[in-house]
């Protein structure tokens, strides 16, 4: 991946990281990324949305403590 291509991508991806922290997702940039790539693979967008949502509610003390880890975490630069 050319420089310009890993600046746009990062870029993008920190533009989701922060609607998914206003819409209070508790999604970390690595599930996003992984969220992101599955898109772009032809996964719908929707059916991911039910699996995570499912995943929560079988196991809602993870999710929790995922928010709350993403919200005490700073942001990495490369």
């Amino acid at each position: 991946m050319d420089p310009e291509a890993a600046r746009t991508a990062r870029d993008s991806l920190e533009l989701v990281f922060h609607m998914s922290n206003i819409l209070d997702t508790g999604l970390d940039r690595h599930s996003l990324s992984v969220l992101i790539s599955l898109c772009d693979l032809g996964l719908n967008p929707e059916a991911l949305a039910a699996v995570i949502k499912e995943l929560r509610q079988e196991n809602p003390s993870s999710a929790s403590a995922s928010a709350s880890h993403q919200r005490t975490t700073p942001p990495s630069v490369p």
